[in-house]
C-alpha cells in the first residue's frame, strides 16, 4: 500500500508540472483543449494526493511498522483517535497533510470557477500548481514518510506523552486549514497582477477564501493555546514561543488584508497596499512552516533539526522577489482612484488599524528572528522572552481595540461632528463609568482598568448600533424586535457577521487582560491533611496514590478544595505520568473552571508522602475559549452564502469582464 503512495505522490509532481504547463500555454496561446486539461489536471492531483494520503493513514491504522514514520510515531496501544493524529505528528506527515489541502483546495477552486474568472483562472492554476509542485517535490524526493527500514519492530515508539491530547487532533488541521488557504487569495492576487485585471474582481472572488482561511488560522493558535494550557503545566496559554509567533504574524496580516480590502472596494484605494499584506501573509505562513521544520530555533513546537530549512528559503526567496517584481512592473495599473478626504473618516481608521496591526506583526517576528541575527552578529543566540513582547505590543493592542470601536460607526469620507457625538457619547460614557466604578472598587493595575474600559467602550459601541438598526427596522417593517433584529442581521451577514466576531474578540481580550493583570499564584510543600491557602481558596493535600496503565505509570496526588466559608467544593487530583517508550514525566494537572476563574493545580514533585504543589488562581481564562466560539458564530453569519450577493457577483464579474477587456493599450493575455 505504501508503494502505491510513493507512486501517486510522484505522479501528481509529473501532472503537477504538466497542468501548470498547459495553463500557461494555453492561455498563452489561447488553446482551449490544453486549459481545459489544466483545469482536469488540478482535479486529477487532488486524487492522487488523496490516494497517498489514504495510503499513509492505511498503514498507521494497520501498524505496518516496517514504515520508518509508522514506527517512529505510532504504536499498538494507540486509540484510533491518536493513530489518525499521528499522521501529521512528524514532519514528512504533516508535510504531506499541507500537500494533500492543498490539492483539494486547487480543485475546489477549479470547479467553482468553471464559468467566472476566464481570464484569471489559468494563472491562479499555475501559481497553486507552483505551491503544489514545491510540496510534491519535497515528499517524493527530501522527506517522504512511505520509506521503508529492513527490520520489522515488534512495536512502535508512539506519540510523544506531550501530543497525546485533544489538541493534538485539532490544533493542527485548523492551523493548516488556514495555513494553505491563504494560497488562494494568493493565487488571485497575482494572477490579476500577470493579466493587469487589478481592479477589485479578484477580491470580490476570494472574500470567502480569505474569511475562511483567516478564521482557521485564528481557531488553530486558539486550539493550541487550550492545548498549551492543560498540558504542558506552566500554568499559561501564550508564551510568546517562536513557533507560536510565526502563526500569529500572518493571522495578524491577514486580519489587516479583511479590513482594508473594504476600503478598495468602497473607494478604490490602497490597491498596491492589499497586493502587499497578501504577500506578505503568504510568505509568513511559509516562514512559519520553515521554522517548524528547521530547527533553526528551540521551540516545543517544532519538528527539531531536518535538511528542509534551506528549501524553504529558497522558496520565499523565490515568492517575494517574483511576487515584488510583478508589483513593481503593474503599479501604473494600481492608481488609487480617490485620495483620503479626512483624517475623521472610516478610511483613516481603517488605515490606523491596518498599521498597528502590520507592527504588532513586525515586532513579533523581530523578536522571533532576534536570537539568529544575535548569534549571527556576536555568536550566541539571545532569546527575546514575553516581556519584550508585553511591552512592545501590550499598548498597540490597545489602541486596536480603541479602533474596533470606531472604525464600523465613523462615517466614510469625512465625519462631522454631529455623527462623532451621536455615535460615540454615550459608548464614551460606558468605557469612562466602567473605568471609574473598577477604580473604585480597588484594581490597581492602570493597564488593566484602561484595558478594561476600552472593551467596555467597544462593546456598548457595537450594541449601539445593532440597537439603532434593530429600532429603524421595527420602525419601518412593523415586525417586533426580535424579527426586526433577525432579518436585519440576515440581510446584512457581512457586516453584522463582522460584529459578532468583534464581540467574541473583546471576550478574548477581556480574558487575556484579567489572566494577565490579576493572576495568583503559590506554592507549597504539605503533607497529608495540610493545607494551602490561595485567594478564596484552601487545599488540603489527602495522600498519594499510584496506578499502572497499558502504556504508564501515574502518581496523583487527591486534593480536596474548600472556600473561604470552610465548605468543602470540590476535589481535584493533578498527577504526574511516566510513559514506558519516554523517559520524562508528564505534568497532568487538575483545573477547576468557572466564569470567574480557574483554580489550577500542578504536582510539582514529591518525597514519600510529602508533597510540592503549585497553585494558581487564574481570573476569566475561560473567555477566551468562549470567545473561540463566538467569533466561529460570527464568522459563518459573515460566510453563509446569499442569493443576492450571488447575483451581485456573477453581474460584478461580467461587467468587469467587458470593462477591462475595452481598456485602450490592454493586451489580452500580456503576461
Amino acid at each position: 500500500m505504501t508503494e502505491i503512495g510513493q507512486i501517486s505522490l510522484f505522479a501528481g509532481l509529473l501532472i503537477s508540472l504538466y497542468t501548470a504547463v498547459a495553463a500557461l500555454f494555453g492561455a498563452k496561446k489561447d488553446v482551449p483543449e490544453l486549459l481545459e486539461s489544466a483545469r482536469y489536471g488540478v482535479i486529477v492531483i487532488a486524487g492522487l494526493v488523496t490516494i497517498a494520503s489514504a495510503a499513509l493513514l492505511y498503514a498507521i491504522i494497520g501498524h505496518d511498522f516496517q514504515v520508518a514514520y509508522v514506527a517512529q510515531y505510532s504504536s499498538r496501544d494507540m486509540s484510533l483517535f491518536y493513530l489518525v493524529s499521528s499522521f501529521w505528528a512528524g514532519n514528512d506527515g504533516s508535510m504531506l497533510l499541507w500537500a494533500w489541502a492543498l490539492a483539494v483546495y486547487s480543485a475546489i477552486v477549479v470547479v467553482q470557477n468553471r464559468r467566472q474568472n476566464q481570464e484569471l483562472m489559468p494563472y491562479v492554476i499555475a501559481v497553486l500548481m507552483a505551491n503544489s509542485i514545491f510540496f510534491l517535490a519535497l515528499l517524493t524526493f527530501v522527506s517522504s514518510p512511505f520509506t521503508r527500514t529492513p527490520g520489522v519492530p515488534a512495536d512502535g515508539q508512539g506519540l510523544n506523552p506531550l501530543l497525546e491530547n485533544m489538541g493534538m487532533f485539532f490544533h493542527p488541521t485548523t492551523l493548516y486549514l488556514g495555513y494553505v488557504g491563504f494560497t488562494v487569495p494568493f493565487a488571485f492576487a497575482m494572477a490579476a497582477l500577470i493579466t493587469g485585471r487589478v481592479g477589485d474582481q479578484w477580491i470580490r472572488s476570494t472574500r470567502r477564501w480569505t474569511l475562511f482561511a483567516w478564521f482557521f488560522l485564528g481557531l488553530g493558535n486558539l486550539f493550541g493555546a487550550q492545548w498549551a494550557y492543560v498540558e504542558l503545566g506552566w500554568g499559561g496559554y501564550w508564551a510568546w514561543d517562536p513557533v507560536e509567533s510565526a502563526s500569529f504574524m500572518p493571522w495578524l496580516t491577514g486580519t489587516a488584508y479583511l479590513h482594508s480590502v473594504m476600503i478598495q472596494q468602497r473607494r478604490g484605494m490602497l490597491k498596491v497596499w492589499n497586493i502587499v499584506l497578501i504577500i506578505l501573509t503568504m510568505a509568513l505562513v511559509l516562514f512559519g512552516t520553515f521554522l517548524t521544520r528547521s530547527g533553526v530555533l528551540s521551540s516545543v513546537h517544532s519538528f527539531g533539526q531536518s535538511s528542509l530549512g534551506g528549501f524553504f528559503v529558497g522558496f520565499i526567496g523565490v515568492l517575494l522577489i517574483g511576487s515584488f517584481g510583478l508589483l513593481l512592473d503593474r503599479l501604473p495599473l494600481l492608481k488609487s482612484e480617490n485620495q483620503l478626504d479626512s483624517l475623521m473618516s472610516r478610511e483613516s481608521s481603517f488605515l490606523l488599524n491596518n498599521l498597528l496591526l502590520v507592527g504588532v506583526a513586525f515586532a513579533t517576528f523581530w523578536g522571533t528572528i532576534f536570537p539568529l541575527i544575535s548569534e549571527a552578529v556576536r555568536g550566541v543566540k539571545i532569546t527575546v522572552g514575553p516581556p519584550f513582547y508585553n511591552q512592545v505590543n501590550g499598548p498597540i493592542f490597545l489602541g486596536l481595540i480603541l479602533l474596533m470601536g470606531i472604525c464600523p460607526l465613523i462615517g466614510w469620507r469625512k465625519a462631522s461632528t454631529e455623527n462623532l457625538i451621536r455615535n460615540f457619547l454615550y459608548p464614551a460614557g460606558v468605557g469612562i463609568a466602567t473605568g471609574v466604578a473598577l477604580f473604585l472598587f480597588g484594581m490597581p493595575d492602570f493597564f488593566e482598568i484602561l484595558s478594561l474600559s476600552l472593551v467596555s467602550f467597544v462593546t456598548a459601541t457595537i450594541l449601539l448600533e445593532v440597537a439603532r438598526g434593530t429600532r429603524a427596522r421595527h420602525q419601518t417593517s412593523g415586525q417586533n424586535y426580535l424579527r426586526s433584529l433577525w432579518a436585519l442581521v440576515w440581510r446584512n451577514k457581512p457586516r453584522y457577521g463582522g460584529y459578532i466576531v468583534h464581540l467574541g474578540v473583546l471576550l478574548l481580550a477581556l480574558g487575556v487582560a484579567a489572566s494577565a493583570f490579576s493572576k495568583v499564584e503559590t506554592e507549597g510543600v504539605v503533607k497529608r491533611g495540610e493545607s494551602i491557602a490561595i485567594k478564596d481558596y484552601v487545599l488540603t493535600y489527602e495522600g498519594l496514590s499510584s496506578f499502572p496503565t497499558e502504556s504508564r505509570d501515574v502518581v496523583t496526588a487527591a486534593v480536596s478544595v474548600k472556600n473561604s466559608a470552610g465548605r468543602k467544593i470540590d476535589s481535584m487530583a493533578p498527577a504526574k505520568t511516566f510513559h514506558k517508550t519516554h523517559k520524562e514525566p508528564v505534568t497532568e494537572v487538575a483545573i477547576r473552571t468557572t466564569l470567574l476563574e480557574d483554580l489550577y493545580v500542578i504536582l510539582m514533585g514529591w518525597d514519600g508522602d510529602v508533597v510540592t504543589l503549585k497553585v494558581l488562581v487564574n481570573p476569566m481564562v475561560v473567555w477566551l475559549w468562549v470567545g473561540g466560539v463566538v467569533m466561529l458564530i460570527g464568522t459563518a453569519v459573515a460566510f453563509w452564502p446569499d442569493a443576492r450577493e450571488k447575483r451581485s457577483l456573477v453581474a460584478y464579474l461580467a461587467t468587469a469582464e467587458r470593462r477591462e477587456l475595452a481598456l485602450p493599450g490592454m493586451v489580452r493575455h500580456e503576461a
